[in-house]
């Protein structure tokens, strides 16, 4: 286990994780921001490029576990992202839909925003949203996010808008 909240656990993917994983990857609303469902070699390729992080960075999208279930409900964890032509670390989250709007996104998001402060040497964490994903831009913002920059990824043939929220060591350690 990697991080544990009064809710959730969070450890490591693992290939007996692939049909939670694909209950939110598969769903067309739960991916809304990456303009569309994936399918079953996109979800595959998405699980070997997180164990791949974990060797490679020590970190990277965790499974996230409903302590009172045992259930995998979603995805948290830190990983490398661009942002422009910047490379910063992020926080990221991803659940399954039937799990929205419990405030597990930002437990789960929380918890990984301490642990990258607390464990790695950056001066900030940064959160990628889409311009269109409000829910996303609200976990952000409680997280002590603000908006940094904005700026447009494309992906699967389609120019996205994003915004670079981002908070500072200084401002973490402030709320703390």
């Amino acid at each position: 286990m990697i991080l544990s909240t009064p809710r959730l656990d969070l450890r490591e993917l693992t290939d007996a994780d692939l049909p939670a994983l694909r209950a939110t990857l598969h769903d067309p609303v739960a991916m809304t921001a990456y303009e569309g469902a994936f399918d079953d070699a996109e979800s595959l390729a998405w699980l070997r490029r997180m164990q791949q992080r974990y060797a490679d960075d020590g970190f990277g999208l965790w499974a996230v576990v409903l302590r009172e279930t045992g259930a995998m409900i979603g995805q948290c964890g830190i990983t490398r992202q661009q942002v422009e032509r910047d490379e910063v670390i992020e926080v990221g989250y991803l659940f399954e839909r039937a799990h929205w709007y419990r405030g597990y996104a930002v437990e789960a998001a929380s918890a990984c925003r301490d642990w990258a402060f607390d464990t790695l040497p950056i001066d900030d964490l940064y959160a990628k949203v889409r311009s269109t994903n409000v829910a996303s831009m609200n976990v952000a913002i409680r997280l002590g996010m603000t908006v940094r920059r904005t700026f447009t990824t494309h992906y699967r043939g389609v120019d996205m808008p994003h915004l670079a929220f981002a908070l500072s060591r200084a401002e973490w350690a402030a709320r703390r």
